[in-house]
């Protein structure tokens, strides 16, 4: 028999803002990897602007990277014309520097995991919930309604950040669980699914083609990191999420 009903939330980009900390952290993964490059200490607007297309963690590391080569593909093409051929672009990058996923995303948690045990606090202030979102997450309680947490950065790392904001979900999944599809078909065998939240329009419509996972409801939230194109003509069963209506009973939401 099912457990009751439950509300599946992203957390970077839906539940916090923490452009600060990724680039604190990719910079730092990335001097790790090759102590040569110049990097500025504070967030670069390729940096901000590249955020949207960005999926895993190692991508942030690989963004440095690009970032701090003069005259390579983004310095010469600009971020507009880089992102319309991203995976292709990222693909030849670690090629061009000899990197696999596997060592930036290595290299970014041990970064993290030194900077949680060193100055915890500032690392965790970093990190920005979005205004009016914890308080919203704490009152699903009162409509009977369990929320968990599906991300693709480690499961310890948000652990910490959701413990700072006194949040507690129901469940919370990281990186180590799979792919974001693959969880919630795992979780719609033991809960009733009542959404996801996300603020990836592909991982929405990726979601919403994997067998079993076809007619479960998606919101796209607004204030995450989105690229131009994502809240327009969105496809059946992704709806767009705005502060306002987040803040609304569930049964109000569109």
């Amino acid at each position: 028999m099912r457990s009751p009903s439950l509300l599946v939330f992203d957390f970077d980009g839906v539940i916090v803002d923490g452009m600060n900390e990724y680039w604190w952290s990719a910079r730092r993964a990335c001097l790790q990897l090759n102590p040569a490059v110049d990097l500025p200490e504070s967030t670069p607007p390729q940096f901000r602007q590249l955020r949207p297309w960005i999926h895993h963690g190692w991508e942030m590391v690989l963004s440095a990277a690009l970032i701090s080569e003069q005259r390579g593909p983004l310095d010469q093409l600009g971020v507009q014309a880089f992102v319309h051929d991203y995976t292709a672009q990222c693909t030849a990058a670690l090629e061009r520097f000899g990197w696999t996923p596997a060592l930036l995303q290595q290299t970014l948690e041990i970064v993290r995991a030194d900077a949680v045990r060193t100055d915890r606090d500032s690392w965790l202030a970093l990190h920005q919930p979005y205004p009016g979102v914890p308080e919203r997450l704490t009152a699903f309680s009162e409509e009977n309604m369990a929320w968990a947490v599906l991300t693709t950065k480690a499961r310890d790392f948000t652990a910490e950040l959701l413990a700072s904001m006194g949040l507690k979900p129901e469940r919370l999944d990281g990186h180590e669980s799979g792919s974001k599809p693959e969880v919630l078909r795992r979780l719609a065998c033991d809960w009733t699914l009542e959404g996801f939240v996300e603020d990836r329009r592909p991982t929405l419509e990726t979601v919403r083609t994997t067998p079993g996972l076809e007619t479960l409801p998606c919101w796209l939230v607004s204030w995450g990191y989105l690229r131009p194109t994502d809240v327009t003509d969105l496809s059946s069963g992704i709806r767009l999420l705005r502060p306002e209506q987040f803040a609304a009973p569930l049964a109000d939401w569109p």
